[in-house]
């Protein structure tokens, strides 16, 4: 018996063919050491990483590391999916042939691992024993051991994953491999960075990044990439960058559950972890059960489901504090084993601070290093704690990764194997003065199209289209798989064979007046047009129907306890007539832009521009009432 098969027994992993993938790439990438690793072995990979210094310690029980200074964010312009169908290539999905590819992946793999281990990680992107186990257990190989540590807060990791699979040679297969990070000519031509997903061969191959998105293989590249890949391929599922909750109404008893798909900066992860506000804490309770991956299948009851594959948080630590995500703040306190990277650290305190953790800086500079590792107290006086952009203590995509355990408002259903059905589907973007608060959108059609026409407003700077939005359909985007116009059939598909359909609503914390001052105080508040949303799907109350679809009246919500100006809550629910014709004309060209979309979609479009015109017709640029 060789010293891998050794390795291999010692893990417990008696898969044959997982066996048989270690060997292959043990092989290809030649390290000097395979270890098979579990959940159990999170305290002895901590302390080794700290006597490495791969960690260093923070108060509580918790972890600080630093990634290289161009190893920050996961890198779409270097991620790719491939496949052997040229048919698979879709706008946004960075299509290549898998023959051309994997080669050049291949051979940048080939003996980079040498001088390291392979730490193998079976694992498991699901509560164990959902209906869509078929598609949820993988095994990572990868040589960076802070990869393992998150791995293991953020899936259920073990060997014993793959030992109740009912083809077990039917699991994700993905290779991490970290390269020489100093030597790889990130964002250049010459850049050899490849973050690949086969998946036709439900293989991922990943080189050239230890960061987060670009090397949790489990997270990004199986949980939404290969798994929407899965679910059409299946006919069984969707997988989508969706939050999931519950709201609980303690006097009935009754939990509704919501997803929804959010585009970066628009309020995802808040909106999971919110507290209700103190005014109607008394009644309701909010439920995370995620913030981040939802996989959707049809129930054998006919009703849409929904769970949570991950098993962590892996939030952005910028602006999170007691104020935005009191929740948050409390999972990853003392005693939580959470992982910081990229935020500023003090090795003499053993402490971490963010932007926006605290209004200010500490002022006591002594010994605080910014996500560099260059010492604060080393800059110019002026540029400590000026705030400035290019003086931050942070970087702005500065991470926590916590188990999902930690999260004081879990779910009690978070480890459900069938998940939980599903009562409303939302979409919200970063919008400043077109979209309204709330408004439901009454059919299917409506609803994929509103999806597909989601995005957040850009900047002149950024995008040359001032106020014109980024398109970021379903808020999968980065994530696309195969081509789009089949992506929106599947959502069609699954969600009009449902027997109770959820509604559909678009949402919108971010109007804002001529001053840039918030119209609504966004955070706990959002419950308030949440549950309007639920009784409107239970027909306890009516709305009032827009161009652009059902909006709340005033006496509709529940606003005991809020503060607000009565001419600011008349703006939120009322309709920029003339803005709206505008995005329309931008969706136009959006919309062509993909194959194959279904007619409903178009049908829904052109509906949405005749009602626009109609509700001009040269008399008011702006539908309001109550």
């Amino acid at each position: 018996m060789d010293a891998e098969d050794r390795a291999l027994d010692a893990g417990g992993l008696r898969n044959d063919a997982a066996r048989a993938f270690v060997r292959q790439w043990a092989a290809h990438t030649q390290p000097a050491a395979v270890e098979v690793v579990s959940a159990a072995d999170d305290a002895r990979l901590v302390a080794e990483a700290l006597a490495a210094g791969e960690f260093a310690p923070v108060t509580g029980g918790r972890y600080y590391a630093r990634s290289y200074v161009k190893d920050t964010a996961r890198s779409e312009e270097r991620t790719f999916v491939a496949t052997s169908n040229p048919a698979d290539r879709g706008v946004y999905n960075n299509w290549l042939p898998a023959d051309e590819v994997k080669p050049v992946v291949e051979r940048l793999m080939a003996g980079a691992s040498r001088g390291k281990t392979m730490y193998v990680i079976p694992y498991l992107m699901a509560p164990p024993g959902t209906p869509l186990d078929a598609w949820a257990a993988g095994v990572e190989l990868t040589d960076s051991r802070v990869v393992v540590l998150h791995m293991i807060r953020m899936a259920r990791v073990g060997a014993e994953h793959l030992d109740r699979l009912a083809d077990p040679s039917h699991f994700v297969r993905g290779v991490h491999v970290t390269g020489d990070l100093e030597r790889l000519g990130q964002g250049t031509p010459d850049d050899k960075r490849y973050f690949v997903t086969v998946a036709d061969e439900r293989l991922i191959l990943h080189f050239g990044s230890s960061y987060g998105g670009n090397a949790l293989l489990g997270k990004i590249a199986h949980g939404l990439r290969q798994a929407s890949y899965d679910g059409q391929a299946s006919g069984r599922f969707l997988a989508e960058q969706f939050m999931l909750i519950g709201i609980r109404d303690k006097e009935t008893g009754r939990t509704r559950h919501i997803c929804g798909g959010f585009p970066s900066a628009s309020g995802k992860t808040n909106l999971a972890m919110m507290m209700p506000p103190p005014a109607l804490a008394g009644r309701y309770e909010v439920h995370y059960l995620g913030d981040d991956i939802a996989w959707l299948y049809l129930n054998d009851d006919g009703r849409v489901y929904a769970f949570n594959p991950e098993n962590g948080v892996f939030g952005v630590a910028k602006d999170t504090n007691e104020r935005s995500n009191a929740n948050a703040m409390a999972a990853i306190g003392a005693g939580t084993g959470t992982l910081f990277t990229n935020v500023a650290y003090n090795a003499v305190m053993q402490e971490v601070w963010w932007e926006g953790r605290t209004p200010q800086p500490p002022e006591d500079v002594a010994g605080w290093r910014d996500w560099r590792g260059e010492l604060i107290s080393d800059r110019p006086a002026g540029r400590q704690r000026s705030g400035a952009a290019g003086d931050e203590w942070s970087h702005p995509n500065s991470r926590f990764t916590t188990a999902l355990a930690n999260v004081p408002n879990l779910s009690p259903e978070a480890d459900n194997p069938l998940g939980v059905p599903i009562d409303a589907v939302i979409f919200g973007g970063r919008v400043r003065d077109r979209e309204p608060l709330i408004r439901a959108l009454t059919s299917l059609a409506e609803g994929v199209y509103d999806g597909l026409t989601l995005g957040a407003e850009a900047t002149f700077a950024a995008e040359g289209k001032d106020g014109l939005l980024r398109y970021d359909p379903m808020s999968m985007r980065p994530f696309m798989s195969y081509p789009e116009g089949r992506y929106v059939q599947r959502w069609l598909n699954l969600i009009g064979r449902a027997k109770r359909p959820p509604v559909f609503a678009h949402v919108n914390w971010f109007q804002r007046d001529a001053g840039g001052r918030y119209l609504w105080p966004g955070y706990g508040e959002n419950l308030r047009p949440l549950l309007w949303l639920l009784d409107f799907a239970d027909g306890r109350v009516e709305g009032r129907q827009t161009p652009v679809g059902v909006l709340p009246r005033k006496e509709e919500l529940r606003l005991d306890g809020l503060s607000i100006d009565a001419a600011n809550l008349d703006h939120l629910l009322s309709v920029d007539l003339v803005r709206w014709s505008l995005e329309v004309e931008s969706r136009e060209e959006h919309l062509s832009q993909f194959a194959g979309l279904p007619e409903p979609i178009w049908q829904a479009h052109r509906r949405l521009a005749q009602a626009l015109m109609g509700g001009l017709g040269g008399r008011t640029t702006r539908s309001s009432g109550t």
